[in-house]
């Protein structure tokens, strides 16, 4: 592994913190699009 040297815990917490957000806006994503088909496949039905 790299030596990151003593600011180690800074650069792993920071590459922590960004999969953390990633994942919640890849999350997000993929239940707003679920919701939207759905609202779409509604409205299309109803209509």
């Amino acid at each position: 592994m790299i030596d990151l040297g003593k600011y180690a815990g800074a650069v792993i917490g920071a590459y922590g913190v960004s999969l953390v957000l990633l994942g919640g806006l890849i999350w997000h994503s993929v239940a707003a699009n679920a919701r939207a088909r759905r609202d779409l496949e509604r409205q299309e039905r109803d209509g």
